[in-house]
């Protein structure tokens, strides 16, 4: 039987089997527009944070200043967040390889998550100092203390697709680069979207620290602190500027709360597609 005249059956295979895939022109939207998109605009501001951001770009002050903060802190945090993401695929489907490799990696990876990961900050940021990359070092933290909410959270997600399933794509020979988009990154999307909204969160927990550098430099100055939300709190803090301080607060909030509203939000429900039934 000739692929053209299998196809249908697959498809009458996986509906039967309640899997549903991005069909409906938002989906497609999300699916192959909205992805490529985010991998450009990534890769730009690899770029643009690799010259610095160690101030703000245009001076201001008042709200034109912690927008600018915010955005730059935002930047650091995409980038981040695109990193542990594209790892923790691979490396989730690592350890779930077999038994053998689960029991192995598993509980290492489970304790080296338990370590606080500002134990490391101090020997990152002497490994960027040395390439003048002070954003990398943020970036570099942010990452770790993303990737172990994406990994675990997608481990899980791997363990409850069901075995007909699989079955079914061996049957139909569905394998490789197929089986990977059409099986297990449709199976694991609630997964993804839930880790990463948890990864999320927990970036924004620590981005002060990541942006405040001089504390963990031997002789560090101020200066040495990377222009961002979380930089530009702590020096209102320390400078006693109360108005700027609370206006960064206040713009935090309604930003994260946007960012919810409607792009996490929105990606929650649209893994509910995804979900076995």
């Amino acid at each position: 039987m000739s692929d053209h005249n299998r196809s249908p059956h697959i498809r009458h295979y996986h509906r039967h089997l309640s899997i549903s895939y991005a069909m409906s022109l938002r989906q497609r939207l999300y699916s192959f527009v909205l992805v490529p998109l985010m991998i450009l605009v990534v890769a730009f501001l690899a770029i643009f944070v690799s010259t610095g951001f160690h101030y703000n770009i245009i001076p201001a002050t008042g709200v034109s200043l912690v927008v600018q903060a915010i955005f730059a802190t935002f930047i650091r945090l995409l980038i981040a967040y695109i990193l542990a993401l594209l790892i923790s695929i691979p490396l989730a489907l690592l350890i779930t390889r077999n038994d053998t490799i689960e029991r192995l990696l598993l509980p290492v990876f489970d304790i080296i998550q338990s370590i606080p990961v500002l134990a490391f900050f101090p020997i990152i940021i002497l490994v960027f100092i040395h390439s003048n990359f002070l954003s990398g070092a943020a970036i570099f933290i942010l990452f770790l203390s993303m990737i172990w909410n994406i990994v675990f959270s997608l481990v899980g997600g791997l363990r409850t697709i069901p075995g007909d399933i699989k079955a079914g794509a061996q049957v139909f020979h569905i394998t490789g680069w197929s089986y990977f988009t059409k099986v297990l990154i449709p199976g694991v999307m609630p997964y993804i979207i839930t880790g990463s909204l948890l990864a999320w969160a927990q970036g924004w927990n620590i981005v002060i620290v990541a942006e405040v550098l001089h504390t963990y430099i031997p002789g560090g100055t101020s200066n040495q602190d990377l222009f961002g939300i979380g930089s530009t709190l702590v020096n209102a803090s320390a400078q006693g500027d109360q108005q700027l301080f609370m206006l960064a607060i206040i713009c935090m909030v309604i930003w994260i709360g946007l960012l919810n509203f409607f792009v996490w939000q929105k990606l929650l429900t649209y893994a509910e597609k995804f979900k076995f039934d």
